[in-house]
């Protein structure tokens, strides 16, 4: 089974597709950090954000294994993993990686920005999360402060303004909802009551494909 979510920056999809994993006893895949991992690799090398040759074989290099979320979770890395996934060469050389670990057994999650409508078309289950731009900022506000960092709220909130403008609107594979997904909102949600409800939209997806 392939559980696909989709959605803007410190929506929850990150969150909820951790513990979805953890409640079917899936694999998961963070897409997010595949694109943190090539920034990472080009601002290791000296090179720019920019320069779409390096980061395309930064890409072609990359080895699940090797990504540390902990290390690839900064403000920084985010900014700069939005700026490489517009590069075509870049998705498409994280495609089939992308769609091998899919094809894990006995099933995966994966979420990110364009899971359910080309990484994985025909997911079994597809959730589009979201919530508001004031309420993502809060909440990753809160994940820096935690980390010891210091990005006020204003800046977040830029950031994350700027990332979703960007994503929206790129020409290649741009963060959409597919015609298929399910909308869960999680503005006003804690994490208990969107897992709760997201395992309601799972298991109601799987009791339609065996109907």
């Amino acid at each position: 089974m392939i559980i696909a979510i989709d959605g803007p920056a410190a929506s929850g999809k990150g969150t909820l597709g951790r513990k979805l994993a953890t409640h079917y006893r899936f694999h998961h895949l963070d897409t997010g950090l595949l694109y943190r991992g090539v920034a990472a690799r080009l601002l290791a090398d000296g090179a720019p954000l920019d320069d779409r040759e390096a980061a395309h074989r930064a890409a072609c290099d990359l080895d699940i294994a090797d990504l540390d979320a902990t290390r690839l979770r900064t403000a920084e890395l985010g900014e700069g993993a939005s700026i490489i996934a517009a590069y075509p060469a870049v998705r498409l050389a994280l495609l089939e990686l992308q769609r091998d670990f899919a094809r894990r057994a006995p099933g995966a999650v994966l979420d990110g920005r364009d899971i359910g409508s080309v990484v994985c078309p025909h997911a079994d289950c597809k959730l589009f999360v979201t919530a508001s731009a004031e309420e993502r900022a809060r909440r990753r506000a809160r994940e820096f402060a935690a980390m010891g960092a210091g990005p006020s709220y204003e800046a977040v909130l830029a950031d994350i303004q700027r990332r979703d403008a960007r994503d929206g609107t790129r020409s290649n594979a741009p963060l959409v909802m597919a015609s298929d997904a399910v909308l869960l909102d999680t503005t006003k949600l804690d994490i208990e009551a969107a897992l709760q409800a997201a395992i309601d939209i799972v298991d109601g997806s799987a009791n339609l494909a065996q109907g």
